[in-house]
């Protein structure tokens, strides 16, 4: 997700300025400062992705996601547990943290599968879905009223899947079903980012996905092992995926640090205009004009989702 904004998945910092507090409160507000910070995290995420798209056509999948996260957990025990050593496990409810982090490996397998057998743009758009389906299921799991908004963008959004991924549009099916599994793992993962975030801290949630991750695809690695050596490049660009997607979730968290979340929400979809335009410029893939359509519908309902829905705390973990 692609470890889209979407969920604002775990984040590798790169500096000892993580807060270790489940909530951040009265912090000063820099619009423009958290606007070029959120934008360059879109970006990174975007060339995760692509980076992922390309190896994905040399290597399996989990070979591909496994690095991802073995590179982040690497990362995070160097930098982080000299200092903060115990806050990088202690949590309130640890049962629905395992779950929460299941839940993005799940998203970010199927993310892999989805991009390995589609194009980025498309793919990226249905991952867009997540925040369409976190606001249908927040009202019955979470008491949040969804409001005669919240259903027009639920409906839009379902109507933007459908016109990209459309019968006849070329796009290969199996692709289709798990982009669509990587949207609904995405929710669930948002909405446990939502209950988790006033119990328990940033960092111990950061780790425990990286962490989990790093177990799940390390213990089924001598299934998946593929027996070759990487080139030069494949190692650099193996190697990067954990460090662009961890310095881009870093970024990200600091935007929430400089502008409130109703600002930032609506900024997540800049990311379909990076996957379109990398999409183009890497693979020379161009949607046709009706998934472009699609996409823009897919967008509009999150947006409708990001202005109407009541501003939230910024919480440093919460795609």
């Amino acid at each position: 997700m692609s470890d889209s904004p979407t969920g604002q998945p775990p984040v590798t910092p790169s500096t000892p300025e993580i807060s270790t507090q489940p909530q951040q409160a009265h912090l000063p507000h820099n619009i423009l400062k958290g606007f070029l910070l959120a934008a360059a995290a879109l970006f990174l995420f975007t060339c995760m992705d692509s980076i992922t798209k390309y190896l994905t056509s040399h290597y399996n999948v989990p070979f591909v996601v496994a690095m991802r996260y073995l590179v982040h957990c690497s990362v995070m025990l160097i930098i982080l547990a000299p200092r903060h050593s115990t806050q990088l496990v202690k949590t309130q409810r640890t049962g629905l943290v395992i779950l929460r982090g299941l839940a993005l490996t799940l998203s970010s397998l199927c993310m892999g599968m989805a991009l390995q057998r589609m194009p980025l743009a498309e793919t990226t758009a249905i991952n867009f879905l997540a925040p369409t389906l976190v606001a249908l299921l927040a009202g019955s799991l979470l008491s949040e009223r969804i409001g005669a908004w919240g259903w027009l963008a639920i409906v839009t959004g379902f109507i933007g899947v459908l016109l990209i991924a459309r019968p006849g549009g070329g796009l290969d099916a199996l692709g289709v079903f798990f982009a669509l599994m990587a949207a609904c793992a995405n929710a669930t993962y948002q909405l446990l980012s939502r209950l988790l975030a006033s119990t328990e801290k940033a960092i111990a949630l950061l780790f425990y996905t990286a962490l989990i991750g790093s177990i799940i695809f390390g213990l089924a690695l001598p299934w998946y092992w593929e027996n070759k050596t990487p080139s030069t490049l494949e190692l650099v660009l193996l190697l990067s995926m954990g460090l662009t997607g961890g310095l881009g979730h870093y970024l990200f968290t600091l935007a929430y640090r400089h502008a409130p979340a109703s600002v930032l929400a609506p900024m997540t979809y800049l990311q379909l205009i990076w996957a379109g335009l990398m999409g183009w410029f890497i693979f020379g893939t161009i949607p046709d004009s009706t998934s472009l359509i699609g996409m823009c519908i897919v967008a509009a309902s999150g947006l409708i989702i990001a202005v109407k829905s009541r501003p939230a705390k910024p919480v440093a973990d919460q795609l």
